[in-house]
């Protein structure tokens, strides 16, 4: 039998979680068809595209709760993702915006290990991502940095370890700043491709924001700004004009060209918001 060292997370920690080294994990997940398998973790992750799943179950309804459970639709892969709350749908979309991310699913497996006394235990993360070298991310996207308690705490450091056999990542991912989140939400608005504008428009805007300038006198060099602007925000969004989003938008911000990780500032894409990390690299 093995131990899993313990993970110190943000709001607090948690002892070392036990898991019987001989039995190793397993996933549960649904099948096409909707049917429950459970097969040896090791093997799924070479086998199961985790991120065509649907959730292996529901996301919780908390009463009381203004927000429940939802659907994002995701630029990358063209297909709603389901989201369970604010926090994940707010993580959903810097994942979305990462050039490097293939695929997106919510809760589409749980994990399964005995511990030490032999008792079976498992969790769900709540974010699934699949990156273009064919390595994934499991998530959760906590509220706030005690969200959960020390079962989750717990649950995150079994994920963590799973991950880790198979060279993939586990996070856990705290909650955007106000600000960066705020502008997120105003790109994602125009992420869908009928805000592309009309044939020629991209390579317009590249070259009117050749270097940087102020957003309204970029726009205005090219036509009405009505016409314009869903056409900027979308290739802001898409990372072929760069930003700042550390600070609120607004007509004067220097828009320039760039990348994704150079519009995301000091939060960054792939590695945006983390708490406890679970030790480790970064993405």
């Amino acid at each position: 039998m093995s131990s899993v060292n313990g993970w110190a997370g943000a709001g607090g920690s948690a002892g070392p979680v036990d898991v019987d080294g001989r039995a190793g994990f397993e996933a549960v997940f649904l099948d096409p068809v909707g049917q429950e398998v459970r097969q040896r973790w090791e093997d799924a992750c070479v086998t199961v595209a985790f991120e065509d799943l649907a959730p292996v179950s529901a996301f919780p309804v908390p009463p009381g709760r203004r927000w429940g459970p939802g659907l994002w639709w995701s630029a990358t892969t063209g297909r709603h993702v389901v989201a369970g709350s604010n926090a994940m749908r707010a993580q959903l979309m810097v994942l979305d915006r990462d050039p490097q991310v293939t695929g997106l699913a919510g809760r589409p497996v749980r994990l399964v290990w005995r511990d030490h006394g032999g008792s079976v235990r498992s969790w769900v993360p709540q974010l699934f991502a699949r990156y273009a070298d064919g390595t994934a991310l499991l998530a959760d996207c906590p509220g706030h940095a005690k969200a959960g308690g020390e079962r989750a705490l717990r649950g995150a450091q079994a994920a963590r370890a799973a991950c880790d056999l198979v060279g993939w990542h586990y996070r856990r991912l705290e909650p955007l700043d106000a600000v960066f989140a705020a502008n997120l939400r105003w790109l994602a608005g125009y992420r869908h491709p009928r805000y592309q504008g009309r044939p020629g428009v991209a390579d317009a805007l590249l070259e009117a924001f050749e270097r940087p300038r102020p957003l309204l006198e970029g726009v205005q060099a090219l036509g009405p700004p009505m016409t314009v602007l869903p056409a900027v925000f979308h290739t802001l969004w898409h990372g072929r004009l760069s930003v700042s989003l550390e600070r609120p938008l607004h007509q004067g911000v220097l828009v320039g060209p760039g990348s994704v990780q150079a519009m995301a500032g000091s939060s960054g894409m792939g590695t945006a918001g983390v708490a406890g990390d679970c030790g480790g690299g970064g993405m």
